[in-house]
């Protein structure tokens, strides 16, 4: 009798096992482009392409809030060579090029930044990029497409960052990487490096709100998918996501360059940020976009941007980079169940 009911257990226990083992085999998500599921790592402490103060210091916390424990808990091998020191790369003389600040100084960080990018693309790993300010998208983006030419990108931001050096009002160039991503920003010394290689109909957008007319003229010439926040209220994140991927990624098999700037969330999510808009995506909005890119299993670079410790008080910092935290686990496979 006892030696039935050990058998019965056994059997009972074994079933149940394998069935939980081959549904969780289910969830995993198969990395097409990533072997040896590793994640670079590159740290990009740099604030040239906007003017305020502790936006370098974004990536420093990151780390030192325990990103990496957190990635290789995830079972993720992690390569980190410590922050890059982008301040060697400053030059003694930097004149405005037309309106255009620090262009020499960003030219060169963000070219570094792509050869970065790229050599760990080529390795098949993860690159994980943290700011900083978005102008060093110039260079994360060039990096995965130098080796990915038909992978698409997905921009999550308040803001288009599509200004030309025309169009720009500040001079800034954390508000013009797309257009030197496009090649609609013309001619600009010290920037040639920056191919044309990003189409049009590879670039969507998600979060938008703070929108310079110029800006919109530009995404409407060109035919670029974006959705603003009255989109996500409209259709819901769910379905926003499902469209912008359809319009740049249809079966989901091109490789996935995800560029987030936390200002898409809103302010009461995110507060240390340098130009934070109300209105912006919730918690889960934020968290759903990265679940949902993971999913693809096509995700081959991931930018996180714009934190900026020294904007708020100690509890706002913490707020806004264990989200910051939190965003890069999910793109890497942190699911709530």
């Amino acid at each position: 009798m006892q030696a039935n009911f050990f058998f019965f257990f056994k059997q009972v226990f074994f079933q149940k096992y394998f069935f939980f083992l081959f549904f969780s085999l289910l969830k995993m998500t198969t990395y097409k482009y990533i072997e040896g599921k590793t994640v670079a790592i590159i740290g990009c402490p740099f604030s040239g392409g906007q003017p305020k103060e502790g936006v370098d210091e974004g990536p420093l916390k990151m780390i030192e809030y325990g990103l990496i424990p957190q990635l290789q808990e995830m079972g993720w091998g992690v390569e980190f060579d410590g922050h890059y020191r982008l301040t060697d790369l400053r030059p003694a003389k930097d004149p405005n090029i037309g309106k255009l600040k620090k262009p020499l100084y960003v030219s060169r960080v963000t070219h570094n930044v792509a050869k970065t990018v790229e050599s760990h693309l080529r390795r098949r790993q993860l690159a994980l990029t943290l700011g900083g300010d978005h102008s060093l998208a110039m260079g994360t983006v060039s990096g995965t497409l130098a080796v990915y030419p038909n992978a698409c990108l997905i921009w999550i931001d308040a803001h288009a960052d599509i200004n030309t050096p025309e169009s720009t009002d500040s001079g800034n160039l954390h508000g013009c990487p797309v257009s030197f991503l496009l090649g609609i920003a013309g001619k600009v010394p010290g920037f040639e490096w920056i191919k044309p290689i990003l189409k049009p109909e590879k670039l969507v957008y998600i979060g938008l709100r703070d929108v310079d007319p110029p800006e919109k003229i530009l995404l409407k010439k060109h035919g670029i998918k974006a959705f603003s926040m009255h989109d996500v209220d409209k259709y819901g994140i769910g379905k926003v996501v499902e469209m912008a991927l359809d319009a740049v990624n249809p079966d989901r098999s091109l490789p996935i360059h995800l560029s987030f700037d936390v200002d898409a969330l809103d302010p009461s999510v995110a507060p240390s940020t340098g130009t934070p808009v109300r209105g912006g995506l919730t918690f889960r909005e934020g968290h759903y976009i990265c679940e949902a890119v993971h999913e693809t299993g096509s995700l081959v670079a991931l930018d996180l941007m714009e934190v900026n410790p020294s904007l708020a008080d100690e509890a706002s910092v913490f707020q806004t980079v264990t989200v910051g935290c939190s965003l890069v686990r999910c793109c890497l496979g942190e699911t709530l169940l």
